[in-house]
């Protein structure tokens, strides 16, 4: 069977790329080894994660917030099944949901392990076994397989004791004892979730801090506020071993013991190309095993494209989206565009943190004069009517022009306040374009405005 395109994965990146392509005409076709749409995205990885921290928090305001709000209730008490009930009811909606607009956009979706034939050939094989592989034909192809959790040689996966995030998202029973290798987004947030249900966590870190790409005062603040929350936090610690229920590291010389019933493995994620015969059809790779692109998502291969996880950049659901929009656009003999440079990171704890662009520190690093406005949101109405009044918003502009370099912000629902910097900083905007544009009030994004007036010392709100 042939088609114009063939995308093979179906995450974020690929099933938008595809979807993409169909609204401009092409026949196209989707492989997709899962029987289910989404990839990692919506089945074991943002999607339930956030369902699961949405959950959690609930649990945490009926047992210690809700009184503050005159509501008595009685006894709070977790009900595991349900809590992950819940998690897999989300995640079904959502992949149902993809399967649909599939189908409303005529995408063949086929389900198997697609492997290179030729530059123009895939060959599936069905998840069953039993009958022969199928060959598909396409001008082009777009690898789009995601990425899968690293494994540390000294702790394998074995799905029950040491475990990746796949994992930790359905333990059957909440662990007494948790301890989360790596302080990034993937290890906070589902260390996060399991102390909400009453595990003892403790992160360890290599790096001398967490979120490492984050600012010195943002991660100092947002590490005192997870400490206070329970989390145990144990940074510039390697980790060398673990045995009988206890993970041995060592920092300085000396040997740290943490014991622990689950381990949760959360370093990194690696490209995912296992068994695509890339070599066979002569597809290159960079120095650290990515799918080597150019600046239009072309591999060395005519007619083969790579998106998402598999090449350089952020390993993030909507930077794989963008990715798919442009490769599928540029396929369409369209001018599609990506940039790069203002791609938002975000941490989905409670309070969030999120940023664009430079932050403080990288931006100096650079050489360049920079201003930073700062606001805190226990100045902002709104956070103080939510109880929300933890953590700030940073902006940094460029001393000389104004120009936005950057925003970070830790606080409530810094994930949604971080996307109108990233739409300023689009079009090349300055922070007082920014202090300019009228905000809503009360509102938490308030505080992104005074933010950006701090940046010339004008913010109206603070001394």
């Amino acid at each position: 069977m042939t088609f114009d395109l063939i995308v093979i994965g179906a995450g974020p990146g690929g099933y938008v790329c595809a979807f993409r392509a169909a609204q401009l005409g092409l026949k196209v076709a989707l492989v997709e080894k899962r029987p289910t749409l989404g990839g990692t995205c919506l089945n074991v990885g943002c999607i339930p994660s956030k369902a699961l921290l949405h959950s959690s928090e609930h649990l945490v305001w009926a047992r210690h917030h809700a009184a503050e709000h005159g509501i008595k209730l009685g006894g709070v008490e977790l009900d595991l099944p349900a809590f992950l009930k819940r998690k897999d009811d989300v995640v079904s909606r959502l992949v149902g949901g993809v399967a649909q607009l599939a189908k409303a956009r005529k995408v063949t979706v086929i389900t198997g392990t697609a492997a290179l034939v030729d530059p123009h050939t895939i060959e599936v094989t069905a998840p069953a076994g039993g009958t022969p592989p199928s060959r598909y034909s396409a001008k082009h192809l777009v690898i789009a397989t995601g990425s899968a959790p690293v494994e540390l040689p000294f702790l394998k996966f074995d799905g029950r004791t040491v475990v990746s995030s796949d994992h930790a998202i359905a333990f059957d029973s909440v662990p007494r004892r948790l301890v989360v290798v790596g302080g990034g987004a993937i290890g906070l947030e589902l260390g996060s979730v399991w102390s909400r249900l009453g595990s003892e966590v403790t992160v360890v870190e290599f790096l001398p801090k967490i979120v490492a790409a984050y600012d010195e005062d943002i991660v100092r603040n947002f590490t005192r506020i997870l400490q206070k929350q329970g989390l145990k936090i144990e940074t510039g610690a390697k980790v060398t071993g673990f045995d009988q229920g206890v993970l041995t590291a060592e920092r300085d010389g000396k040997k740290l013991e943490f014991p622990a019933d689950k381990v949760l493995v959360a370093v990194g994620r690696r490209p995912y190309t296992d068994g695509l015969g890339l070599e066979k059809v002569g597809v290159k790779l960079d120095e650290k095993n990515r799918i080597a692109v150019d600046d239009h998502l072309r591999t060395s291969v005519p007619g083969i494209w790579a998106i998402g996880d598999v090449v350089a950049g952020p390993m993030l659901a909507h930077k794989a989206e963008e990715d798919g929009v442009a490769v599928a656009e540029w396929i369409a003999g369209k001018a599609g565009h990506i940039n790069w440079d203002l791609v938002p990171a975000i941490v989905y704890t409670s309070p969030e943190v999120a940023g664009v662009g430079l932050g403080e520190d990288a931006a100096k690093a650079t050489g360049r004069a920079v201003s930073v406005g700062r606001f805190n949101f226990a100045a902002n109405g709104r956070a103080i009517s939510a109880a929300a009044v933890e953590g700030y918003v940073k902006i940094i502009a460029d001393t000389k022009t104004d120009r936005l370099l950057g925003a970070q912000i830790l606080g409530h629902n810094a994930g949604e306040l971080i996307s109108e910097v990233v739409a300023h900083m689009e079009y090349g905007g300055s922070a007082e374009d920014l202090a300019r544009t009228i905000h809503a009030h009360p509102t938490m994004s308030e505080a992104v405005k005074e933010a950006a007036l701090a940046v010339s010392k004008s913010a109206l709100h603070a001394l």
